[in-house]
């Protein structure tokens, strides 16, 4: 089992916890944040995340899609998976190398993408 430690960047609190769950229960260690500002702070703060689990709609200005591009050009290894219930991001508009999954996503999908990020 992989011990890949992933960032779940989720404002919805009860989305948050069941993110998590998910992670967790596949052997990842997560670390949380309620918002891409606080992703941000973490990322410079932590240099062992490898994977970044994101919504793409989110308050406070900065969106999924903003944090992948940032993540993209500041720390390039880091893998980036996005989400959305809402907005699906245009075709060619999401930077190299990101996933992008529609909620409600299959869960055995997005810990198959961890799994294969992590190898």
């Amino acid at each position: 089992m992989s011990s890949a430690i992933i960032l779940v960047v989720e404002d919805e609190p009860l989305l948050r916890m069941a993110a998590i769950d998910l992670i967790e229960s596949a052997g990842f260690e997560a670390v949380e944040a309620a918002d891409a500002t606080q992703a941000v702070e973490i990322l410079q703060n932590r240099l062992d995340i490898s994977i970044v689990f994101t919504d793409i709609d989110m308050p406070g200005g900065i969106d999924g899609l903003c944090l992948a591009a940032m993540i993209r050009d500041r720390w390039p290894p880091i893998h980036v998976i996005i989400t959305s219930g809402h907005t699906k991001p245009p075709q060619g508009s999401l930077p190299s190398d990101v996933v992008f999954f529609s909620k409600p996503y299959r869960e055995e999908e997005v810990i198959a993408t961890m799994m294969r990020m992590a190898a």
